[in-house]
């Protein structure tokens, strides 16, 4: 049911309540900009994360709270929806659409969602892959209301999709995902507020600055091409 060639990557862990809040004192901290809070389950009975290494794209629906069950971290690429939409119902068919990019499903069921690109075949901003996985629609706008809408992500999740989710698949959330004393200050400052701004204009947000472990290594005003697309 994955469409992935996705290894697996095992860690142990200590074992976890079966639901842990995000917060500071959790193994997925705090991040300020989101909210609300989200809750993630772990599995109690395991003592092993395992990370899915590629694109959860189209899932049996008896399989999604399997993810959080086993301990399978579902990577999944946002921008994949908008772009195969237009045709992904004509290959799967109305039975097998249902699981495709079935992201609120997932979440609801207690997975988290790191978010990434797949590039070459998207695009590496990840302005975008934030756009589509709040709106579910492509960049003009299309469909009006979203397509499959209710599993849109919310902005905050959006959010931790591209930060503190992928640290976490990475086993690097002590290193990074979140800012806060004892990691390193990888961060980029925008044009734009993306999580309040009308979604069209999270897609004309430009960045103005990055900084990775606390050095800036991209300055748009220093830069004669502009601003990062």
């Amino acid at each position: 049911p994955l469409c992935s060639a996705a290894c697996r990557v095992q860690r142990p862990i200590a074992p976890a309540p079966t639901t842990t809040t995000v917060s500071p004192a959790s193994n997925l901290p705090r991040l300020s900009a989101c909210t609300p809070t989200a809750s993630v389950s772990a599995n109690a009975a395991s003592s092993v994360r395992s990370v899915s290494g590629s694109t959860t794209q189209v899932l049996s629906g008896a399989d999604i709270p399997r993810f959080n069950a086993l301990g399978v971290i579902p990577v999944m690429q946002a921008s994949h929806c908008t772009s195969d939409m237009p045709w992904a119902i004509r290959r799967l068919g109305p039975e097998r659409i249902k699981g495709a990019y079935a992201w609120r499903s997932l979440l609801r069921q207690g997975s988290i969602i790191p978010g990434g690109s797949d590039f070459p075949v998207e695009s590496p901003n990840p302005l975008w892959g934030f756009y589509a996985a709040v709106t579910r629609q492509d960049q003009s706008g299309l469909p009006e209301e979203g397509w499959n809408p209710g599993e849109r992500m919310t902005r905050g999740e959006a959010l931790r999709s591209y930060t503190i989710w992928g640290a976490f698949a990475g086993f690097q959330e002590r290193e990074k995902g979140t800012l806060e004393p004892g990691k390193w200050a990888d961060m980029v400052v925008l044009t734009q507020d993306i999580m309040n701004i009308d979604p069209p204009k999270i897609l004309t947000t430009r960045v103005e600055k990055t900084i990775i472990a606390g050095e800036v290594v991209y300055d748009a005003s220093r830069e004669s091409g502009g601003p990062a697309q």
